[in-house]
């Protein structure tokens, strides 16, 4: 599996980078974060202990199901699809399809490293 670069950018930043390069003025170099967090703090919630070690968990156990998730990482089902829903989100996961209509999440990345400028 491969890393996830993500990077800090404030809203305004992230705007205007995007409109950059929706216009041709910009082009992403290879290398350059994929996913964008307003703050540290934003990145500290989607990524607290908790959650690395959720995502070790599916990358390692690959669940069937959110259920067989909830059920190995003792935690609520209801607060776990929420948690993983944001994870989604941000690209860190996926959710492929399952026996019958279950969804089974499956890790994207095998880590993440952080660009921060000053």
């Amino acid at each position: 599996m491969k890393m996830l670069k993500v990077g800090i950018a404030s809203l305004e930043q992230y705007k205007a980078r995007t409109l950059a390069i929706a216009r041709g003025e910009y082009q992403p170099r290879p290398g350059e974060p994929k996913v964008w967090f307003q703050s540290i703090e934003s990145l500290s919630q989607v990524l607290s202990d908790k959650n690395r070690a959720l995502l070790a968990l599916i990358a390692e156990t690959k669940p069937q199901s959110v259920n067989e998730l909830a059920m190995r990482a003792g935690r609520a089902k209801s607060n776990l699809s929420r948690t993983l829903r944001t994870m989604e989100r941000y690209g860190l996961i996926r959710f492929e399809k399952g026996a019958g209509r279950q969804l089974a999440p499956r890790a994207n990345y095998s880590g993440i490293s952080l660009e921060m400028p000053f």
